[in-house]
């Protein structure tokens, strides 16, 4: 039991190791606890113990040798804490400068600061006294890869302000896609599927300079810094890999022409997208435009922690000729990364790659092996798996379908997207990841967030079983309408798989919401979900009167009522963040009750009202997003549910 002062102490916060991440970390704690005091002037930064002044002293685990810490297998890469406070004096401390940040925002929720969601709205800050400050904490994070991908549309500030929060939920990367993010900030800038906005007319130029400073609150926060990704078969080539919705006006020039994919016995961009044309690796021309391109890239951008290298994006178009055919793409992908590898040692550059087994790279090798492990992390990416399975507490025996160049069909089952990367595993034995999409698509099926955010926090509880270290999620980034659940759920399992998924949802409810987020979770856990029906992913897509479909959507409009008076209830309570999370769930109930009406009309056969109704609902959705738009992607949710229209339309 901790002795309650209310005599104005003041705080002293002592800095042991100064660094940019550091002396970050130093101002997030005395920001916070000016605003838990209720008297900033109650907090001192100092840099030497100063006499009379209750002191908490920051540091890194070495500036602290009488501590006995939790060890790390690896300093840079991995996260561990220590927390010893007693009434408001004692020690703060992280392995690294970025642990160091995680411990401070670990200490600030172990005395009531809760962050639901980015933003000041989404903040909870309580007020206490310096007595009041007691918290014990000796933790590793069980995963060393806990992070975010850029997805969706976004502005320059949703990505500072999701930056800004990841390390608060005890998050450690960051991956902008593509060298400048364009198509994501594009999709934002020029309003895509808002005609009430007029387009900005973004230019790459523009782009490029938003993740410049972008990159320099990652490097403020000490996150580890993932970058790129696609692109490498057409940049290299002086085409712009802008995006997968950046067709370009012509064919290749007669000079790249030869580098591209022969398929169906022509080689030429892939459909019009120069993202999606792979090359002929086989070509050790093509194999070396491609590697000095990355050599070059990182030499320009030594802030980069690890570097993507995927080939072109897209299925079944790998090249054909004679040469290609005498191996997997696979066998070709791992050629150059050895190549990769000889070059980057030869120009003394550290920078770590991260390969993919994704789509046709599903199918490991035949031949070659990685000659350098140390320089490699291999990156399970199962886009096509279905989203209302979860991954199996135990490792799986399956036997893969034979690799037909071209004709390959990709699996929707968690046993065989699992079943691929063991056979990866025969071959890798090195540090590796998930980095899987359960809030890219899949979750605007799921009208409670519930069995999304569920199926999430079991999946990273199982990861290590299948030999995982961690998770980045390709996701859009406002995904946090209905509410942030599925996020604190994976952030939450990231660190500590061991707790229950209730447990963390229990917690977030009552962070979120207030005395009634219990009786909120209970409601919202009753909501049906059709992600397996209506998924982009989907198999197939229902049939007009599927009764299984008609029977839950006769389920949602109930609970959507007692939802929508529980809401009502607390319009007005007092706590911003409360309130907030109220509104927003109000607004997302709307949208829920208005796109099952309009699936009941499609699955009752009347589509024409079906699409009447999907108009207004697209209307609505783009006159409320400025109320919405740090918590819901409007382009996104538009996109997806178009898709998932188009699929319906194909068999009905």
């Amino acid at each position: 039991m901790v002795e309650k002062s209310h005599a104005q102490t003041k705080v002293g916060i002592q800095l042991k190791t100064s660094t940019e991440t550091t002396e970050f970390a130093a101002a997030e704690l005395a920001k916070y606890l000016g605003r838990i005091f209720d008297h900033e002037q109650m907090v001192v930064l100092e840099h030497a113990p100063t006499y009379g002044l209750t002191v908490l002293r920051l540091g890194l685990f070495t500036d602290f040798p009488e501590l006995n810490p939790p060890e790390v297998p690896d300093a840079m890469w991995d996260d561990a804490v220590y927390i010893q406070v007693k009434q408001g004096e004692g020690v703060i401390a992280g392995n690294n400068p970025r642990s160091l940040l995680l411990a401070v925002y670990r200490f600030l929720n172990e005395v009531g600061c809760r962050w639901v969601r980015p933003g000041q709205d989404g903040e909870s800050i309580p007020r206490r006294n310096p007595a009041d400050l007691t918290v014990t904490v000796s933790e590793r994070a069980a995963y060393r890869h806990r992070g975010l991908c850029i997805e969706g549309a976004v502005s320059a500030e949703n990505v500072h302000a999701i930056i800004d929060w990841l390390p608060k939920v005890g998050m450690n990367s960051y991956f902008i896609q593509f060298r400048e993010g364009f198509t994501f900030f594009q999709r934002w800038y020029d309003h895509k599927h808002n005609p009430q906005k007029p387009p900005a007319g973004l230019t790459r130029e523009q782009a490029l300079a938003i993740v410049r400073s972008l990159e320099k609150e990652i490097r403020r926060r000490g996150l580890l810094y993932h970058a790129v990704g696609h692109g490498w078969t057409c940049e290299p080539l002086g085409i712009p890999g802008l995006g997968w919705d950046q067709p370009i006006p012509k064919e290749a020039s007669a000079e790249n022409t030869p580098f591209l994919a022969q398929v169906n016995g022509k080689r030429q961009i892939w459909q019009g997208i120069p993202l999606n044309t792979n090359l002929c690796y086989s070509n050790p021309a093509v194999r070396q435009l491609i590697v000095r391109e990355i050599v070059q890239y990182l030499t320009d951008h030594p802030g980069i922690d690890l570097l993507h290298f995927w080939l072109a994006d897209g299925q079944n178009n790998q090249c054909e000729c004679s040469a290609c055919a005498q191996g997997r793409p696979a066998d070709f992908y791992l050629q150059m990364l050895n190549e990769l590898d000889e070059q980057l040692t030869a120009a003394r550059l550290q920078t770590r790659i991260v390969f993919l087994i994704y789509v046709d790279l599903l199918w490991p090798p035949e031949k070659e092996q990685i000659k350098n492990p140390e320089r490699f992390l291999l990156m399970f990416a199962p886009i096509t798996r279905s989203y209302t399975q979860s991954f199996p507490n135990q490792t799986v025996e399956q036997m893969l379908p034979p690799y037909v160049r071209n004709h390959l069909e990709f699996p929707s089952g968690i046993r065989e997207n699992l079943a691929h990367l063991r056979a990866w595993q025969q071959v890798f034995s090195g540090d590796a990841f998930a980095f899987d999409y359960h809030l890219m698509w899949a979750h605007y099926f799921d009208p409670g967030y519930i069995k999304i955010a569920e199926i999430a926090a079991q999946d990273i509880k199982n990861l290590r079983v299948h030999g995982l270290n961690g998770y980045i999620s390709c996701q859009v980034q406002r995904a946090f309408l209905p509410t942030g659940l599925p996020m604190k759920a994976m952030a939450g399992a990231l660190w500590d798989p061991t707790r229950s998924f209730n447990e963390l949802a229990t917690e977030y409810f009552s962070d979120a919401f207030g005395p009634d987020g219990a009786q909120c979770y209970r409601l919202l856990t009753q909501l049906p979900n059709f992600m397996d029906e209506l998924d982009p992913w989907a198999r197939q897509y229902p049939a007009i009167g599927n009764p299984e479909i008609m029977e839950k959507l006769g389920q949602i409009n109930q609970t959507l009522s007692a939802l929508k008076l529980l809401v009502e209830a607390n319009q007005n309570t007092t706590n911003q963040c409360h309130r907030q999370s109220w509104k927003y769930l109000g607004l997302s109930l709307e949208i829920s009750a208005q796109l099952t009406t309009i699936l009941l009309h499609w699955f009752r056969g009347q589509k024409e009202m079906a699409s009447s109704l999907w108009t207004e609902l697209k209307a609505f959705t783009c006159r409320v997003e400025d109320e919405v738009q740090i918590v819901f992607d409007v382009f996104e949710f538009i996109e997806t549910i178009e898709r998932a229209f188009n699929g319906l339309k194909q068999v009905n």
